[in-house]
């Protein structure tokens, strides 16, 4: 979920698995420096720039920060109308709620070819599946 103001700059972001609620991300502070940013001003952000940046040497926090970064500029382009920019197989736009004083865009993004395959939440906690 993406959050905008009235003027269209990120107020916040939030990437959770559908399975198990669980955070996705956060811990790298990309939320709060992109948060006041314009939509145009997020999606220029260049990933190694970020890294520096946000001094991020942890493999682990780099990773974390590129799958926030790549969903929030997929939504955000999405958002603009940018689609040729977007794997619109991968991200896709499920709702976008204007309200009074913000917009609210959720979105769907499907994991990675690249990425190892990914444990559900219950099997991680030790929990038996059927």
């Amino acid at each position: 979920m993406v959050i905008l103001d009235e003027n269209d700059c990120l107020v916040s972001f939030d990437f959770s698995k559908l399975t198990c609620q669980k955070p996705v991300g956060g811990g790298t502070g990309f939320v709060e420096f992109c948060r006041g940013k314009s939509v145009g001003e997020v999606i220029k952000l260049e990933f190694n720039d970020l890294v520096a940046g946000l001094k991020l040497t942890n493999s682990e926090e780099q990773f974390l920060l590129y799958l926030e970064w790549d969903a929030l500029g997929a939504a955000l382009n999405q958002y603009q109308g940018s689609p040729n920019e977007v794997d619109r197989d991968r991200y896709q736009i499920a709702t976008i709620a204007y309200e009074s004083d913000q917009v609210e865009i959720r979105q769907m993004v499907a994991p990675s070819a690249e990425m190892p395959k990914l444990i559900p939440c219950r099997k991680r906690a030790g929990e038996k599946t059927p």
